[in-house]
């Protein structure tokens, strides 16, 4: 088994990764949906985008010799009514070293192909932008 996850009541719900024992938690929006305490649902989807990302840019630019250490991702996720849904994935990755062309293409190109990506619904707008130290 993955994962075991458990409503815990207050709009509390927490995982628990089976084969490590970590555990994260998160929190059913209010009614409003206009406070924004804690991870939701569907922020913790969204950052599992990034995370599958640079999961994948490790693995792949390994052979490389590419680092990205120090990379971020400052990820905005839009919900859409009508039904409810994610509707967009907005992404800014900043990479703090300078790279060659070739280098950044492939992680530009590399960023479509992690496993999270490449499961999303076609029907979710992916915008993403690329910021290198120059």
């Amino acid at each position: 088994m993955t994962s075991k996850t458990t409503y815990l009541g207050e709009h509390k719900i927490e995982s628990v990764h089976e084969p490590s024992g970590d555990v994260f938690t998160s929190y059913i929006p209010t009614n409003d949906f206009s406070v924004r305490e804690h991870f939701s649902p569907t922020d913790i989807f969204a950052t599992a985008l990034a995370q599958s990302i640079f999961a994948h840019l490790v693995v792949s630019s390994k052979d490389r010799n590419i680092d990205i250490t120090g990379a971020t991702c400052d990820l905005k996720k839009t919900m859409y009514f009508e039904p409810r849904r994610i509707g967009e994935i907005f992404c800014v990755f900043k990479f703090p070293h300078s790279y060659k062309l070739e280098e950044k293409q492939f992680l530009e190109n590399a960023v479509r192909n992690s496993a999270v990506y490449l499961s999303l619904n076609d029907d979710i707008k992916k915008i993403f932008i690329f910021e290198y130290k120059d």
